[in-house]
């Protein structure tokens, strides 16, 4: 079993930044592949970006290429989400997931984390 809980998020203005953190527990290997989701009222999930288990590999949605980074410290078992040049559209509950195999769905979800980003 793994546990996830988020923190870092809050209210800033647009332009400004905010990272985010992920914290997991439990098994090692199925936190092989950690991503960064969010969900906004009335919208679909959203894919915001994931890393593997080296930090080696990468991946963003088109909508925070160039302006997030993930990254993870494997030894203090956590994911960050450092968010600059932040837009009011990035307003949304940020959630952590994680999973064992590439080829597997997420399975292990946090509790989410509020950012609101102002005009």
């Amino acid at each position: 079993q793994v546990q996830l809980v988020e923190s870092g998020g809050g209210l800033v203005q647009a332009g400004g930044s905010l990272r985010l953190s992920c914290a997991a527990s439990g098994r090692a290997y199925s936190t092989n592949f950690m991503a960064w989701f969010r969900q906004a009222p009335e919208k679909e999930r959203e894919f915001v970006a994931a890393i593997n288990w080296s930090g080696g590999t990468t991946a963003y949605g088109d909508s925070v290429k160039g302006r997030f980074t993930i990254s993870r410290d494997n030894a203090k078992n956590t994911v960050y989400l450092q968010m600059n040049s932040l837009k009011p559209e990035d307003t949304a509950v940020y959630y952590c997931a994680a999973k064992g195999s590439l080829s597997s769905q997420y399975e292990y979800w946090g509790q989410g984390t509020q950012v609101t980003v102002s005009s």
